[in-house]
């Protein structure tokens, strides 16, 4: 049984928009690949174009079915009379008119539709992994260039405090940080307060140091980044008008109106642990290369031209460290995606509703010897977006040393 198409053909069918935006995607990039740097250098690069490829299609296949729901055939959380446990391609048991009429890759041990469930979680994978990351490396790079360009006393203080987070194995600090009891404390939205002003404070100085000499630019450009940004942090750390709220405390946070970034608690402690758990290593790798570079004649201009340290660590140091960096970017997202997938099958994290990869997969373990589809398909999904991630950071890696 299945589709008229069968099961393959109707999942590419249901995938066309995903085909055709990949398609303009490479087209354009190799069309103009010459003028776009590092990222047109990618596709000189078959790992890097096969990485790409792979990454692309589940951005898009997340977005198109998560955020557009173009792609998903049924509601991610509605159970369906006589589909529970169903295989890949049983026809919909009373299907009303436009209702579509299969599913695709079967039902789950509550009757739900796995190939929608699949193509909505990705959403929530390719948004938390690559934002916790990127808020990461903001931490890491805001603490890392100063403790590598000046040394000293301020290097040592925060090489121990990151050596002193790095001593716990990254798993059981991860869940540490993401049970019941640590949340009940409010202790993920101390440190959501605290990690999530990092970027704030990395745009100000980046821009304070370039337009310094500018202030009639530097000055009305801070003001709108900064607040901006200011109003993004409150409602990044904000939740139904509170920004911790237990028994024995209660912080206000921005109303509900002005609250325009939806940061569920569950996903925030998640973010937060992930920015918490990556920031160290982050933090070592940047301190490294900024020792290398700062001894480099470039700099040593820069000095004598009498450019201020920030400038010289923004616009000197970090863009001539940016190949590793963008290699380690990509390999830390694969990590994170992975800790996103152990989170959920242990159900931590998440709530149990969520269609992500690894709650999906640990719903489907329970009953894998006898119905493997429902946790095969979110776990070769897993594989092929981290796959795609390794291969997309050995391209970069290829291009940016040939560069």
């Amino acid at each position: 049984m299945g589709p008229a198409a069968g099961i393959i053909g109707g999942m590419s069918q249901q995938l066309t928009p995903v085909w055709i935006a990949l398609v303009v995607t490479f087209v354009l990039s190799i069309t103009f690949k010459r003028k776009l740097g590092l990222y047109g250098k990618l596709f000189d690069s078959t790992v890097g174009m096969i990485g790409f490829g792979l990454v692309m299609f589940w951005v898009y296949a997340g977005f198109m079915g998560g955020v557009l729901e173009w792609i998903v055939t049924h509601d991610t959380l509605s159970q369906s009379s006589g589909m529970k446990n169903k295989l890949p391609g049983t026809p919909l048991r009373g299907a009303e008119e436009g209702e579509y009429a299969w599913f695709l890759l079967g039902g789950d041990n509550l009757a739900r539709d796995i190939f929608s469930r699949l193509f909505a979680g990705a959403w929530i994978v390719v948004v938390i992994a690559p934002l916790a990351t990127l808020f990461a490396f903001m931490v890491g790079i805001t603490l890392g260039l100063p403790a590598g360009y000046y040394g000293g006393k301020l290097d040592t203080f925060l090489s121990f405090l990151a050596n002193l987070i790095l001593a716990f194995p990254v798993i059981l600090l991860f869940f540490l940080l993401v049970t019941p009891e640590i949340v009940l404390t409010g202790i993920p939205n101390y440190m959501a307060a605290v990690l999530f002003f990092f970027p704030i404070v990395f745009l100000t100085v980046l821009l304070n140091s370039r337009f310094y000499t500018q202030p009639s630019v530097r000055t009305p450009l801070l003001i709108v980044v900064i607040g901006g940004m200011f109003w993004a942090y409150l409602a990044m750390i904000s939740n139904d008008g509170t920004i911790v709220d237990n028994p024995d405390t209660t912080i206000p946070g921005l109303p509900t109106f002005l609250d325009w970034i939806p940061m569920p608690s569950e996903v925030l402690v998640v973010f937060v642990s992930v920015v918490f758990v990556n920031s160290p290593t982050v933090f070592r790798i940047v301190r490294g290369l900024a020792l290398d570079i700062k001894t480099r004649d470039y700099v040593a201009a820069a000095q004598t031209r009498g450019e201020g340290p920030w400038y010289i660590m923004l616009w000197e140091i970090l863009p001539n460290a940016r190949g590793p960096l963008i290699v380690d970017f990509c390999l830390r997202i694969g990590y994170t995606t992975i800790l996103l997938g152990t989170l959920g099958f242990f159900g931590l994290g998440l709530e149990s509703e969520s269609p992500d990869w690894g709650t999906t997969i640990n719903a489907g373990r329970r009953l894998l010897s006898i119905y493997p589809h429902a946790a095969i398909a979110p776990a070769l999904a897993l594989l092929t977006l981290v796959l795609g991630l390794n291969l997309l950071a050995d391209g970069l890696r290829e291009e940016s040393l040939r560069d």
